[in-house]
C-alpha cells in the first residue's frame, strides 16, 4: 500500500506552509532559551533594560511615581500569588506592608546600619514569619471568613504603633533615613546615560530592582510543581486531597510567601516615602492592592503589574483633567476615586478574567478566526 508524501505542513492557525520553510514562532523558539528559568530571567533582563531607559528620560516627579509603583506592583504580585493561585481572600496585606516597613526604619535607624540588601531580606523574613503564624491560624477558614480574620488583622496591627509608641513613633509615624546612591552606581548611570544620580532616581532603582527579582522569583514558582499545587487546591479541594496533597500546609506556604512579597513592599514604601506611620497602612490600602489584582487578572503577574500601574497612574492623570476642565483643586481630588470605580465596574462588566484575561481571549478569537478565514474545509488555503 503506498504511503502518501505530504507536500505541505500546516501552521497553529491552520494554515498550509511550504515544507523546508520554518515557521515563524519556531524561528522565535530557537533563540529563546530552553528552561523556564532561562526564559523568565531573559524577560526579566529585558525588562531591567527597559527600566533604565524610561528612568533616564523622565523627570524626578515621574522617576518617584515609577517608585511608588514599584512597591504597589512588589504586593500586588504576592497578592496574586495567594489569591490568583490558591485562591485565598486577604484584606491585611497593607498591614504586613507595616510590618516591613518598621522593620525597615528600625534597621536604618539604628547604629551602624546594615546594607541596604540586608535590610529588604530582614524585612522579608520577619514579615514571613508574621505571614506563617497568621497562615497557620487562617489555614481552615474560607471565602469571607478568612477575608473577615485578614481584616481583622489589618485593623489590630496600625494599632500596635500607637500602643508602642516610644518605639515606633505613635500616630506622629517613624521616620526613615533613605539610603544615597554609591559612587560606583551613580559612576554606572553617567558612563550609560550622560545624566546625573538624583535621590528620587536612586530610590525608583531600588524599587524596580526589587520587584524584577519579586517577578523573576514568582514566575518560576508558578511555572513549577509549587505553582501546580496552589492551583489544584484552589480548583478542587477534595481531588487535590485524593491526590496526596495536604491542603493546610500548601495554604500557609502561599500566605508566607505573598507576605515576604509584602513586607519586601513595605521595606521600599518605607524607604521611598521616608516615613512608616498608622495611617499609610489602613484597609485603604489592602483594598486598593486587591483591587489592582482584580483589574489586571487574577494569577497574573502581568496583571499585577498593570493593575499597580492604574491604581498610581490614573488618579493624578483624572485629577490633572478635572483641573483643567475648570473643576477646583479639591473637586478634581474626589472625582479621582469616582473615575476609578468606574473602571472597576466596567472591568468587571466587560473582562470578569481582568484587562490580561481579556487581551487573551480577543487574541484567541483573532488567531481562530485568522484560521477559518483562512482554510477551506478540506484543509487547503483559499485562493
Amino acid at each position: 500500500m503506498a504511503v502518501p508524501v505530504r507536500n505541505s505542513e500546516s501552521d497553529e492557525a491552520g494554515r498550509s506552509v511550504p515544507p523546508g520553510r520554518p515557521r515563524p514562532l519556531d524561528v522565535v523558539r530557537r533563540w529563546l532559551p530552553r528552561s523556564t528559568f532561562g526564559r523568565h530571567a531573559l524577560l526579566v533582563l529585558v525588562g531591567a533594560v527597559a527600566v533604565v531607559l524610561v528612568l533616564e528620560t523622565t523627570s524626578p516627579f515621574r522617576n518617584s511615581q515609577f517608585a511608588t509603583l514599584s512597591y504597589y506592583a512588589i504586593a500586588a504580585a504576592g497578592l496574586t500569588v495567594l489569591t490568583g493561585l490558591n485562591g485565598q481572600i486577604s484584606l491585611g496585606h497593607g498591614a504586613l506592608m507595616a510590618v516591613g516597613a518598621y522593620t525597615t526604619g528600625l534597621l536604618l535607624g539604628s547604629a551602624g546600619p546594615p546594607p541596604l540588601i540586608l535590610v529588604l531580606v530582614v524585612a522579608a523574613a520577619v514579615t514571613a514569619v508574621v505571614g506563617v503564624v497568621v497562615g497557620a491560624a487562617a489555614s481552615r477558614l474560607h471565602g469571607p471568613y478568612l477575608a473577615g480574620a485578614t481584616l481583622a488583622f489589618a485593623i489590630a496591627v496600625p494599632g500596635l504603633a500607637i500602643y508602642f509608641d516610644g518605639v515606633l513613633g505613635g500616630e506622629q509615624g517613624m521616620q526613615i533615613d533613605s539610603p544615597r546612591a554609591p559612587a560606583w552606581f551613580a559612576d554606572a548611570i553617567y558612563f550609560l546615560s550622560a545624566n546625573e544620580m538624583s535621590g528620587a532616581k536612586y530610590l525608583a532603582y531600588i524599587g524596580w530592582a526589587t520587584l524584577l527579582v519579586v517577578l523573576l522569583l514568582l514566575a518560576n514558582l508558578a511555572a513549577g510543581r509549587v505553582g501546580r499545587v496552589w492551583r489544584a487546591v484552589r480548583d478542587d479541594e477534595v481531588a487535590a486531597e485524593l491526590a496526596g496533597i495536604r491542603p493546610g500546609p500548601v495554604r500557609v506556604l502561599a500566605f508566607t510567601v505573598s507576605a515576604a512579597c509584602a513586607g519586601l513592599a513595605g521595606a521600599v514604601l518605607g524607604i521611598v516615602v521616608r516615613l512608616a506611620a498608622p495611617s499609610g497602612f489602613t484597609i485603604v490600602l489592602s483594598l486598593g492592592l486587591l483591587t489592582a489584582v482584580v483589574v489586571g487578572g487574577l494569577g497574573s503577574l502581568t496583571g499585577a503589574l498593570l493593575g499597580a500601574a492604574l491604581l498610581v497612574f490614573l488618579p493624578p492623570a483624572v485629577t490633572n483633567l478635572g483641573t483643567a476642565a475648570g473643576l477646583s483643586g479639591v473637586a478634581a481630588a474626589e472625582l479621582a476615586p469616582l473615575v476609578y470605580g468606574v473602571v472597576l465596574v466596567l472591568v468587571v462588566l466587560l473582562a470578569p478574567t481582568g484587562v490580561v484575561g481579556g487581551v487573551r481571549r480577543m487574541w484567541q478569537s483573532i488567531r481562530n478566526g485568522a484560521g477559518r478565514s483562512g482554510v477551506g474545509g478540506n484543509g487547503r488555503e483559499r485562493s
